[in-house]
């Protein structure tokens, strides 16, 4: 399955590419608190697929996600990694049909996808 998607919403922690880490501005916001509220959650999706205007962590997040999802999350820092996970099995088994069009979207050749394999997400799949 295509697991480099997963990083997608929950990078939402995250505000902007830096040399070496992303920055930790947005590692308190409550993403389960997010994923929780359907329509919190269906607008960052919007954002993220162009389909909805973005906050300003949404607009962060799709100027930072190409470069996580190459990177395989190497300037993540636990907590994001963490809530990274989090994320990508809450899109996964609840909102799959999202889950597909981020996909589609942000790696349609699932070349990110070994990036990812050893995930505790990727290994609940």
């Amino acid at each position: 399955m295509k697991v480099s998607l997963l990083l997608l919403v929950a990078l939402i922690a995250i505000a902007s590419v830096t040399a070496n880490k992303y920055p930790s501005k947005y590692d308190d916001v409550d993403v389960e608190r997010i994923l929780q509220n359907g329509r919190v959650l269906t607008n960052y999706i919007k954002c993220m697929l162009d389909e909805g205007p973005c906050t300003n962590e949404g607009r962060e997040l799709k100027k930072t996600l190409p470069d996580a999802l190459s990177s395989g999350c190497s300037k993540c820092n636990e907590k994001q990694k963490v809530t990274a996970e989090k994320v990508i099995t809450h899109l996964r088994t609840k909102r799959p049909r999202d889950w597909d069009r981020l996909t589609a979207k942000y790696d349609p050749n699932g070349e990110y996808k070994k990036n990812f394999q050893n995930t505790e997400a990727a290994k609940k799949t």
